[in-house]
């Protein structure tokens, strides 16, 4: 099972999240969605993920240009870069 989370850093609230079997981009759309429409973000909001190729994806990118996101990826190899989502998976893994 694939777990996609969209996780607020100002509240520390997940905020949006899909499970799958698969690893697909669709997987972190649904994510994506359920973060808009719980939260509806203003436009300019910085939207910060890894550089998985769901992310990458035209169609995720497309919905962040929709909703004048201002997306921002973790440096290439840095992954510090992601340290509060990583975080919060390790609590999942550990519970």
């Amino acid at each position: 099972m694939y777990l996609a989370v969209i996780l607020d850093l100002h509240s520390r609230r997940v905020i949006g999240w899909a499970v799958s079997n698969r690893m697909k981009r669709d997987l972190a759309i649904r994510a994506l969605r359920m973060a808009i429409a719980l939260r509806a973000p203003s436009r300019g909001c910085i939207f910060h993920s890894d550089r998985g190729s769901q992310y990458c994806s035209h169609d995720y990118q497309k919905i962040l240009r929709e909703h004048g996101f201002k997306a921002s990826m973790s440096g290439k190899g840095n992954c510090y870069d992601n340290a509060a989502i990583e975080t919060f998976f390790k609590t999942i893994k550990a519970e």
